[in-house]
């Protein structure tokens, strides 16, 4: 009897199909991302199958939690206090942004939810595998109301990137989740905001599969040396924008 052994995929191969994708799909006007991609293996179970719209959103919205401007603290905004009994260990650094809608209107008071890994590229979560110190001073988790120019900001530590399943050495960028909320929990918006200049993004599947250099270049964020604080954090500028030409890419039905 004879046996196959299928060799592992490497960076290598990922890297030759993020390449192909791209050049076909630039021959095409394809919606983005393409939400099934042959890199991110796991895409194939991961995109809609389905009408995302047949939910009655009046019943989903009797089980799900309700907020009221009263109900988000304002340190809720900092992930870097509250949680522990000294600082959380990494590089402090300052997001802040604006959320608006395709004309550049502000969109106030909505909720804008983030989750992110420690310094060490850790989750707090119990199937977190990665063999990364977990921080006891760090949760990981912020969330915040938009003011009346749209305007959020955190205070957080800059992640770190992590191992992940796709593929051998396969490493994630360095990334912060945005969840935002509108005006009802079923207009749930989810997206992930990147750092300037990271040597991970052309190896990445996820990042790579919006084909759109421009939608990818609107992930991430500019640094901005006055959000910077002196001998304190780094600042880092990212607007969110709802709809339009120009919109942040959104994890929509995803």
């Amino acid at each position: 009897m004879t046996t196959t052994t299928e060799q592992p995929t490497t960076q290598a191969d990922i890297s030759a199909e993020i390449e192909q994708v791209g050049a076909e799909s630039a021959k095409a006007d394809i919606p983005q991302p393409l939400v099934d991609y042959p890199p991110y293996r796991s895409s194939i179970l991961r995109h809609p199958t389905k009408d995302p719209h047949h939910v009655d959103p009046e019943t989903i919205e009797l089980w799900a939690p309700c907020f009221g401007h009263r109900d988000v603290g304002r340190l809720e905004a900092d992930l870097t206090v509250g949680t522990g009994t000294e600082d959380p260990i990494g590089e402090r650094i300052t997001v802040s942004g604006r959320l608006v809608d395709g004309e550049g209107r502000a969109v106030a008071g909505q909720l804008i939810e983030i989750w992110q890994a420690n310094a060490a590229g850790r989750y707090i979560h119990k199937y977190e595998q990665h063999p990364a110190p977990i921080d006891p001073n760090f949760y990981g988790v912020g969330r915040i109301l938009t003011g009346p120019d749209g305007e959020y900001e955190f205070k957080t530590i800059k992640p770190g990137p992590y191992p992940w399943g796709n593929h051998v050495n396969a490493w994630r960028p360095a990334h912060i989740h945005f969840s935002v909320f509108g005006t009802a929990f079923t207009q749930r918006l989810i997206t992930q905001m990147y750092f300037p200049g990271d040597p991970l993004f052309a190896l990445d599947p996820i990042y790579q599969s919006i084909t759109d250099q421009q939608a990818r270049d609107r992930l991430v964020a500019t640094y901005d040396h006055d959000l910077s604080v002196p001998e304190y954090s780094m600042g880092y500028r990212w607007d969110i924008v709802l709809t339009g030409s120009h919109a942040t890419w959104m994890e929509e039905g995803r």
